[in-house]
């Protein structure tokens, strides 16, 4: 099922490092240790944020290339690395692996999973990257299993099958780690799949326990699905949620219903999907859910990263959930019971009229899709999606990428058929505006706007904010740019050839900040002059 090969020499320099294990507590504490990155949004309330300032505003135009790590495989280059103790693991497109040396750029090992032919995956046999506990890491793969692999080799420790891929079952997901559990969400919402979030157990791989995401029946939420549409409801769960320790609550955000652009053959809410369930680590139980756009007709998934923020709402200080939604809404929860807070729109919406005061949308009756067509903001990508945001806590600013686009919707009956599409619908970006993006800071709480930095074309990659008093964006025309987290200001940008599919990380390693970002098939790492580092 793979092949890697071993850098024997590196490896011995690792070893004599320790591969120092990682424990549940230095996850939990992850932001304890800024040197390294930990987790895939680099804490559990998934700020995208870190305390390094090596790299800051009066300094950063010096900034140069460090190393640069190629993957050998063309695609969409999704991953965030992990960076552990001195070495950074990453995954690439169809699901290729590696460990690098965090100082050097080299190679310790490279992994290459045989997939089956016809893997059926929406948007890029992509895959985001890693999870680690102890001496392994976990990855989610095309074909729809779940993985262990070794630290220091690269050799499978486990595998296990999680779903049918034949049927449209896939897995591009960073795993989530939480005590002993590794945590994935399913994709393949295009497909007419049943979604579910899943927990494995990290040394056996066992599977712990399921949540359906579409209620079969005698589940709670099934009577929101009219005839046998709960059978290929969707509703996935693509995108790595957030986890509260004093709570033990798993956030986690799901996408569309099946077909996504046509509603006539499952009348009802179809809960759970575009929903943020708050779930049981240990067992999985649905504690609580809401939905940000109940019978989407647009294709919202609300598959973007959910950041817990604790902070002062209306005079008492609360445990908040802030979600910037592809439907156009920026949203507060409270993240111990679910309850709606308010909702703020960060952009251009049609779709509806207004949130009502218990959170739900008030639908715009003349942006209902039909056969032929109607203007609808924002666009089936959404105003902002899957890629990550930011919260700085030394601005009180969440920074989110987002677009201008607008579609023209239609919708139709579609027969279901195992392993095809199911849409219901084309949607096609309207011709008459040019679709551009930007960076916004707004924020959190009210969804009032700091600044905007523009951007050229439509964004696919995220943001991360530093104590450096930076944010670190990439666009799609190739750009990596460092912004001044107050002004919004372009401090440093360089041309990396390729468009950037995803957001960088940071991490400090023998006394030199770097960082990382992949565009193209490569892995660009970014310091400060040594002499610059040594003051």
């Amino acid at each position: 099922m793979k092949q890697h090969a071993v850098f024997l020499g590196l490896l011995l320099i690792v070893c004599a490092n320790g591969f120092a294990q990682v424990s549940p507590e230095r996850l939990v504490n992850s932001s304890a240790e800024p040197q390294n990155w930990l987790t895939y949004s680099g804490r559990y309330s998934s700020w995208r944020y870190s305390s390094l300032d090596q790299i800051k505003t009066t300094n950063v135009s010096q900034l140069s290339l460090q190393w640069a790590f190629q993957s050998a495989e063309l695609g969409q280059f999704e991953t965030t690395p992990l960076a552990v103790d001195g070495v950074l693991y990453a995954t690439g497109p169809n699901d290729r692996a590696f460990a690098i040396d965090a100082r050097t750029g080299r190679a310790i090992w490279r992994y290459q999973r045989v997939l089956p032919p016809k893997v059926i995956a929406c948007c890029g046999m992509v895959n985001r990257g890693f999870a680690i506990l102890g001496n392994r890491l976990f990855m989610a793969t095309l074909d729809a299993h779940v993985i262990a692999l070794d630290t220091k080799t690269g050799n499978v420790v486990w595998d296990v099958i999680a779903a049918d891929y034949r049927q449209g079952y896939s897995f591009t997901v960073a795993p989530l780690v939480v005590k002993n559990a590794v945590i994935v969400g399913v994709a393949g919402g295009e497909y007419g799949i049943r979604g579910f979030v899943d927990a494995y157990d990290a040394n056996t791989g066992a599977r712990l326990w399921r949540f359906d995401t579409v209620p079969g029946p005698g589940q709670p939420g099934h009577d929101t699905w009219s005839g046998d549409s709960w059978k290929t409801g969707g509703a996935p769960a693509w995108i790595t949620g957030s986890y509260d320790p004093q709570l033990n609550l798993i956030y986690w955000p799901t996408g569309n219903p099946s077909p996504s652009n046509y509603g006539g053959d499952r009348l009802g809410d179809n809960l759970y999907s575009n929903s943020m369930l708050a779930l049981d680590a240990d067992t999985g139980k649905l504690k609580w859910h809401f939905q940000f756009t109940p019978h989407d007709l647009f294709d919202y998934d609300s598959t973007q990263i959910p950041v817990l923020v604790d902070a002062d709402w209306q005079g008492k200080p609360r445990k908040l959930l802030v979600h910037a939604n592809r439907n156009g809404f920026l949203y507060v929860l409270d993240r111990t019971n679910g309850k709606f807070l308010s909702a703020n729109g960060f952009g251009t919406v049609t779709w509806a009229k207004g949130i009502s005061e218990d959170g739900r949308p008030q639908l715009n009756p003349d942006a209902i899709p039909g056969a032929k067509g109607v203007r609808v903001c924002p666009s089936a990508i959404g105003l902002t999606n899957w890629f990550s945001p930011s919260y700085s806590p030394d601005t009180g600013l969440l920074y989110v990428t987002t677009t201008n686009q607008c579609d023209l919707f239609t919708g139709a009956p579609q027969q279901y058929r195992a392993g095809h599409d199911f849409i219901g619908s084309i949607y096609v970006p309207d011709p008459v505006e040019r679709p551009t993006g930007a960076i916004k800071a707004v924020d959190p709480l009210n969804g009032k706007q700091a600044w905007e930095f523009p951007y050229f074309s439509n964004p696919n990659g995220g943001v991360l904010s530093t104590a450096g008093g930076l944010v670190f964006g990439g666009d799609s025309d190739g750009n990596l740019i460092a912004i001044d987290a107050k002004a919004g200001r372009d401090l440093w940008h360089i041309q990396l050839g390729a468009g950037i599919y995803t957001t960088a990380i940071t991490y400090q390693f023998e006394g030199r900040q770097y960082v990382v970002i992949p565009a193209g098939t490569t892995l660009f790492a970014f310091s400060l002059p040594e002499k610059s580092t040594s003051n």
